[in-house]
């Protein structure tokens, strides 16, 4: 899956927004991330271990993200309830007007039952791409409007 999303966001909030492992995390990104299979599982300065889902799917991951350097967030599955593992990643760039543009990468593999395969595909080569950089857009202008003051 590849998408890209433009945000008023600056650069420096955008890489706050997707770091931020706190109780704030299910806040700031509220309509894509589901509170009830969110559990961090191990924090540092420039990394961290989380179990995350989306509200109404099927699928969680344990992801284990770094920003060790600080224009891209990558992130790689060490668990899922798919029984695949992927990688991902987020490089954030300067927007042309100010704010931010990111060039989201994510790829999974290895799901072993077929009713996993057909909605992995989907998700991969249908409609989502569009939708979910609308998600993160709306996410990232929200925590900039409040973090603006």
């Amino acid at each position: 899956m590849r998408f890209n999303v433009i945000t008023r966001a600056s650069p420096e909030q955008v890489l706050r927004a997707l770091t931020d492992f706190s109780d704030r995390r299910v806040q700031i990104w509220s309509r894509t991330l589901d509170p009830k299979t969110f559990e961090v599982r191990g924090l540092g300065d420039s990394w961290a271990v989380a179990r995350e889902s989306t509200p109404g799917s099927p699928f969680w991951v344990v992801a284990r993200y770094d920003w060790s350097d600080p224009t891209v967030v990558r992130w790689t599955e060490e668990e899922s309830s798919y029984g695949g593992h992927g990688s991902g990643s987020v490089r954030i760039a300067p927007g042309d007007g100010g704010g931010s543009r990111l060039e989201v990468e994510w790829s999974s593999n290895d799901p072993r039952r077929t009713r996993d395969k057909i909605m992995l595909f989907l998700l991969h080569h249908g409609p989502m791409n569009h939708v979910i950089s609308r998600l993160w857009a709306s996410a990232l202008n929200r925590y900039a409007e409040s973090h603006s003051k």
